[in-house]
């Protein structure tokens, strides 16, 4: 394996996509466990922990202050983040996961889909940003993507959003995208729409 410290819990469940669960800033591989199991119960389960420090917190990828992420970085880790699901997938015998991200796992997700789009069936990001300001150009046709994004989010502007939700739709993902009345922080609004989506994505593929 490529050297993610991570947690992986096996299906429960045939036919339930695998989740990549992909934590914030300060998280770590058991953040997100609680959170898969609700929106796709019976769901394999695969957790990394991310591998730059950033105050002692552990996080995907570096950044060079609040909202200004070293793109050099983001392109290095995503790609060694798309190595480490092929060798779990390899390791657990599971398909190509769907990701969950949420902040700065959000935003790795995100550089993932955009630099490697084979690496996942598909992604919930929550309170995504822009990964890169010079994305390649990434053949998403099809994949299906949930944006949920805060209204009275302080770290990421309305624009930024939609910018990502323009920028994945313009690549050919199906892409969903809500503002909910809330912060940076998740809430149960969140939980409740990634879970229906999970639902539908899983009756499309059956």
């Amino acid at each position: 394996m490529t050297g993610f410290i991570h947690r992986y819990e096996p299906a429960t469940k045939a036919g339930s996509p695998p989740l990549l669960l992909l934590h914030g800033t300060g998280g770590d591989e058991n953040d997100l466990l609680g959170l898969g199991e609700m929106i796709a119960p019976g769901s394999a389960l695969l957790s990394p922990r991310g591998r730059v420090l950033e105050h002692g917190m552990p996080r995907f990828f570096r950044r060079l202050a609040e909202g200004v992420f070293d793109e050099e970085d983001v392109r290095r880790r995503a790609l060694e983040l798309g190595e480490f699901v092929a060798d779990a997938r390899k390791q657990y015998g599971i398909g190509a996961p769907v990701a969950v991200g949420f902040s700065n796992g959000a935003n790795i997700a995100a550089a993932l889909l955009l630099l490697k789009p084979d690496v996942l069936a598909g992604a919930i990001l929550l309170r995504a940003m822009v990964p890169l300001s010079d994305p390649p150009k990434a053949n998403l046709a099809g994949k299906p993507v949930l944006l949920l994004s805060g209204q009275s989010d302080p770290i990421v502007p309305a624009t930024n959003s939609a910018g990502l939700a323009a920028l994945l739709s313009e690549a050919g993902a199906r892409v969903e995208h809500k503002v909910l009345p809330a912060g940076h922080q998740l809430s149960q609004a969140d939980v409740t729409l990634a879970r229906s989506w999970i639902g539908s994505v899983e009756a499309k593929a059956a």
